[in-house]
């Protein structure tokens, strides 16, 4: 058992499997007193079952750690107070929360039905502005504490998982907003975008030359919750980490900008902004361009 965080109270979601379950774990390693928060759905969210966060409860106890289990739907607001309500009531306080929650219904944009996007925002983008709204009450009282939203490199788009992508995009911002209207409070946010080895990551359709296991995720965050990124006063922040690498991503800013004299018109736009505003280059769609003509050059030589 270490002491990074000794004497701190972290609830965390998704925390059955996978990098939430890994969280949960290192917390509990490094003095945390532990809220296990799981659904226990399937990746597709159906499903759910108690079983998953009990085991962890379970895992964590055995170690000689302390938790309690949380199987509520984070998805709803009932659900997300109800994780913060629980650390409450089981700790007395609550100085942390990492939401991992999550689900994937992929298809393609001009195929995807209401159905396949609403329980993925639901998931990831409400289910962590649900808990981050119950814990920052909390955390605005007590003059402390620190929420870690989970995005992915996938909110710079998806070929096949637009609602994934903007629900992603949607907790960078959550996170941003965070950190700005809660930093008077003594309350920072911060995001991580994890490259693990984990159910979700096995359907990904691109090669991931850089990726980690989830215990090295579980590590950053570990990190984040502690009294020594405090003391550095990191807040939002969006951070990845994929196996050796931990890399720090660019503030939204504008890279270009250009002035003219009088009113737009669309034929002014059309002289003035390709050559003198420009564009910023897509790196995915290369990537995509790429992965489509080489499909093309094996179907050629297979006929």
């Amino acid at each position: 058992m270490g002491n990074f965080l000794a004497d701190k109270v972290v609830a965390v979601t998704g925390a059955g499997r996978g990098i939430g379950r890994a969280v949960a774990l290192a917390a509990a390693a490094e003095g945390a007193r532990v809220v296990v928060n799981d659904y226990g759905v399937s990746i597709e969210g159906a499903q759910p079952t108690s079983s998953v966060a009990d085991a962890v409860v379970k895992e964590i106890g055995a170690a000689g750690g302390e938790a309690v289990a949380v199987a509520d739907d984070i998805s709803t607001m009932e659900g997300g107070l109800r994780v913060v309500d629980t650390a409450l009531e089981a700790y007395g306080r609550l100085d942390g929360v990492v939401c991992v929650a999550g689900i994937l219904r992929e298809r393609m944009l001009f195929n995807m039905t209401e159905q396949e996007w609403d329980p993925v925002l639901a998931t990831h983008l409400k289910g962590t502005f649900t808990v981050f709204r119950a814990a920052s009450a909390v955390m605005r009282r007590q003059g402390t504490g620190t929420l870690v939203g989970f995005t992915s490199g996938n909110h710079q788009g998806s070929v096949s998982q637009a609602n994934y992508s903007a629900a992603k995009g949607g907790i960078i911002s959550l996170v941003r907003s965070a950190a700005l209207g809660l930093h008077k409070y003594g309350v920072t946010a911060n995001a991580v975008a994890p490259v693990a080895r984990t159910r979700m990551s096995a359907n990904v359709p691109m090669e991931l030359k850089e990726i980690g296991e989830p215990e090295d995720v579980a590590a950053l965050v570990v990190y984040l919750l502690s009294e020594r990124a405090r003391a550095e006063r990191i807040t939002g922040q969006v951070y990845t980490i994929a196996g050796p690498k931990i890399a720090v991503w660019a503030q939204p800013r504008e890279l270009r900008a250009g002035y003219a004299e009088g009113s737009w018109t669309p034929e002014r736009i059309a002289d003035f902004l390709p050559g003198t505003v420009g564009t910023d280059p897509m790196p995915l769609l290369e990537q995509v361009a790429a992965m489509e003509r080489a499909a093309r050059a094996r179907s050629a030589g297979g006929t």
